[in-house]
């Protein structure tokens, strides 16, 4: 199932837009204002983000400039109709689409088809292949160049989330959202031991798919 998160500050329309979607076939996410938007995007890499523009903590329009630095999940914008200016900018942000309240459920769930049809498949439905790199999400195995690298399920998880968004910088705490189910903590230095481990094992192999960003973090290497 493809995961949709709604960001909406009303819960009214959080819950009839998710029963709409689960009445679709996705997997809807939630959340009620822009920095938990943001959290919930890190963790999950929901399949496409349904983004309300006027909210507390972020609007709109910060989180889909923030989500733009590393990622080009598809973002439709719920906008009201004297919004014309933000809707204008969100699409100049990379949004997408947008739909205007009050809107039709069904209307919005055929805009969801629509984009990510031409966005192409989901993450969650192929493997990621990053030049000699291949990241099965199905059979949960790594390749390099054909060959089979054995990781652990945590190391598993890490290399899904650099190969997802290959472009983006992650910080450490951004692995640690995409690697730990839940809200335990994980130091610094165990997110690098991983790194270290799943580097070394690749590098037997002839690779390495990690680089690191010197004061950030880490990113996909050139594959």
């Amino acid at each position: 199932m493809e995961k949709v998160l709604v960001v909406d500050d009303d819960p009214h329309i959080r819950d009839v837009v998710c029963f709409a979607l689960r009445r679709s076939g996705y997997q809807p996410l939630t959340a009620g204002d822009g920095l938990a938007a943001l959290d919930v995007a890190a963790r999950e890499m929901p399949a496409l983000v349904i983004l309300d523009i006027l909210m507390p903590e972020l609007d709109g329009t910060e989180v889909c400039k923030r989500l733009r630095k590393g990622s080009d999940v598809p973002i439709i914008f719920l906008t009201s109709k004297d919004e014309e200016v933000d809707r204008v900018l969100g699409l100049e942000l990379g949004a997408d689409d947008y739909v205007v309240k009050p809107f039709s459920p069904r209307e919005l769930v055929a805009r969801v088809k629509t984009v990510l049809r031409r966005k192409g498949p989901a993450i969650s439905e192929q493997r990621l292949v990053r030049g000699r790199l291949v990241v099965d999400l199905e059979a949960i195995e790594a390749r390099w160049d054909g060959a089979e690298v054995p990781l652990t399920a945590t190391e598993f998880a890490l290399l899904k989330a650099i190969a997802a968004q290959p472009r983006r910088v992650f910080t450490r705490e951004n692995l640690m959202a995409a690697s730990y189910v839940g809200a335990r903590f994980v130091s610094d230095r165990t997110i690098d031991s991983h790194v270290r481990h799943i580097r070394a094992k690749f590098q037997s192999a002839g690779g390495d798919p990690i680089e690191t960003v010197h004061g950030v973090g880490y990113r996909l290497a050139a594959t």
